[in-house]
């Protein structure tokens, strides 16, 4: 099993993918699946010096391989869940899938959904009087649509896009300090 990382060349830490970094925080630990002898890694086609700093500040456990010079990895685009099955030296891909699909990794998202109010997402409906869900500003560097409160926020835990955000499990590790620019080449803020 394979989590296909989406990287932003040149862009420090707090400029890569939100969604990612936080798909990638809820599989620190595979320990439950290689007890039943599945292997867990993820790729990402970041150039590995970048790479390695990121996955060292990030405290993640899990090996990671970037696969830059490989022609087309198989099984789907980055930002993916992939699954393959060795038999001798054959491989084959037995389960792709993206977007929502990935949300099974994400146990935040299913204990949010058991409680009251459950995830606050922007798009919800919710009854009169229940608390409004966090608010994101004008998406950047390219989204077409408001991103979760819970992917990105400021030093205080506001739901914010901007030159101040990162993604939001990026707080908790060692001298995540505020920052002033995404970083992203070629983006403006």
């Amino acid at each position: 099993m394979v989590y296909k990382h989406m990287w932003h060349d040149g862009a420090p830490h707090q400029g890569q993918c939100e969604g990612c970094t936080t798909t990638a925080w809820h599989l620190k630990d595979a320990v439950y699946l290689n007890a039943r002898g599945v292997s867990f890694a993820i790729l990402t086609t970041g150039r590995w010096d970048e790479v390695a700093s990121y996955v060292e500040f990030m405290g993640y456990t899990q090996p990671w391989y970037s696969v830059r010079d490989v022609d087309a990895p198989v099984g789907g685009s980055m930002g993916s869940i992939t699954c393959f099955l060795r038999d001798g030296d054959r491989v084959f891909l037995t389960y792709s899938t993206t977007g929502r699909g990935n949300e099974p990794i994400n146990g935040s998202l299913g204990l949010l959904d058991m409680t009251p109010y459950g995830r606050r997402e922007a798009w919800e409906d919710n009854p009169e009087g229940w608390p409004e869900a966090p608010q994101v500003g004008s998406p950047v560097g390219g989204h077409g649509s408001p991103i979760c409160w819970y992917w990105r926020s400021d030093a205080d835990g506001n739901a914010i896009w901007g030159p101040t955000s990162r993604p939001v499990p990026q707080w908790t590790r060692p001298g995540a300090t505020p920052v002033e620019t995404l970083g992203r080449h070629g983006h403006h803020h």
